[in-house]
């Protein structure tokens, strides 16, 4: 059995008709808020947006040594490579330095006690340096977690 079969479009017009006449002298008003709220419903799903997210990036990793690499040259490119890292982290520490001292200025003239500060903030870090636990290189060598040379 077919559900279309059931379905009569002139039957349900015919319904409407007849209850809209039996609402009374509301039924424009039902109707006005009906459709009303109807519309204010499909504005609010008319505005939400769903977007799917974008694939993320297939990340492809080249490496780029040689594999037939001598070890005098790998050693030679870690050092290569050390120097630069060192040359940077001593740029960084002067930078660090120079924004230290513009904020030791800063304090000064502000009259701040800069000297105080400073002598807090180092006894603070030498009790956070005595509080951190030390490795013990024989442990570590016994849970054979540093290679011995």
């Amino acid at each position: 059995m077919s559900y279309w079969k059931n379905v009569d479009p002139v039957g349900a017009i015919a319904d409407f008709r007849t209850v809209f006449q039996q609402a009374g002298k509301n039924r424009w008003r039902i109707a006005v808020l009906a459709a009303a709220a109807t519309l204010a419903t499909f504005s609010l799903m008319f505005r939400e947006e769903h977007r799917v997210e974008p694939r993320p990036p297939k990340v492809i990793y080249i490496t780029s040594w040689r594999a037939d690499r001598t070890d005098a040259e790998i050693i030679a490119s870690n050092e290569a490579n050390q120097k630069v890292q060192d040359e940077l982290r001593a740029e960084q520490a002067k930078r660090d330095e120079d924004v230290r001292q513009i904020y030791v200025k800063l304090g000064r003239m502000s009259g701040m006690d800069v000297d105080a500060i400073e002598a807090k903030a180092r006894a603070e870090k030498a009790a956070e340096e005595a509080a951190r636990p030390r490795p013990n290189i024989q442990q570590t060598l016994a849970q054979g977690q540093l290679a011995r040379p």
